[in-house]
């Protein structure tokens, strides 16, 4: 069986390894909420080898994400755990979470699974863990291109509670946990990088 393929995954490895190299230089333990095919997963973790890093998503997702580790190991990258933000639900974390990652997730899920992950990140962080979350938002109610305007039309075509997030609701509710934004990363493909820490 042929292993699942994101080519988004494949474009914006390097912009995303280029900051989190530095953003996560001195940290020990990840978790990757929503790892998705895990084609991101077994890039990054072999060039953070202080740091291990935890894959996780629906269980539906596990095996494909098996398969990357499985053709590109890595004796700090961990196999999928479930992680369900309907229940805020994980398998046990064996290790203390200082940093975590997710990639275009939020505009995928509904927005009361959006502030279940923030709530979620809240509650798993240490204080002064490290909050990265890649991919694209809204400024001002507008968004930042017609490529990402056409991209929320097909969102919603498939799912209607979906959709590309206004970043001022996504610092809102992130400071509503004690999240304070660090850095607001631009990327390609009209993406971003925003940095988060937990202040308490």
């Amino acid at each position: 069986m042929n292993k699942p393929f994101s080519q988004s995954c494949e474009n914006n490895k390097e912009p995303i390894l280029s900051i989190i190299k530095e953003v996560l230089c001195d940290k020990k333990c990840l978790l990757e909420v929503g790892s998705g095919t895990g084609q991101h997963a077994v890039y990054f973790a072999p060039s953070l080898p202080q740091l291990n890093w935890q894959t996780s998503d629906l269980s539906i997702n596990h095996p494909g994400i098996n398969q990357w580790i499985d053709a590109y190991p890595s004796n700090n990258l961990k196999r999928p755990i479930l992680l369900d933000l309907h229940s805020n639900r994980t398998n046990h974390l064996s290790d203390t979470i200082d940093s975590i990652f997710t990639a275009n997730t939020l505009h995928i899920i509904s927005w009361p699974l959006v502030k279940n992950f923030f709530n979620y990140v809240s509650s798993t962080l240490v204080t002064q863990g490290v909050l990265c979350i890649y991919g694209p938002f809204n400024y001002n109610n507008k968004f930042s291109s017609q490529s990402n305007a056409n991209f929320d039309v097909w969102l919603k075509n498939r799912d209607e509670q979906s959709g590309i997030r206004d970043f001022e609701a996504i610092i809102c509710l992130a400071n509503s946990v004690n999240l304070k934004l660090v850095n607001d990363h631009e990327m390609p493909a009209n993406n971003r990088l925003l940095v988060f820490i937990k202040e308490s």
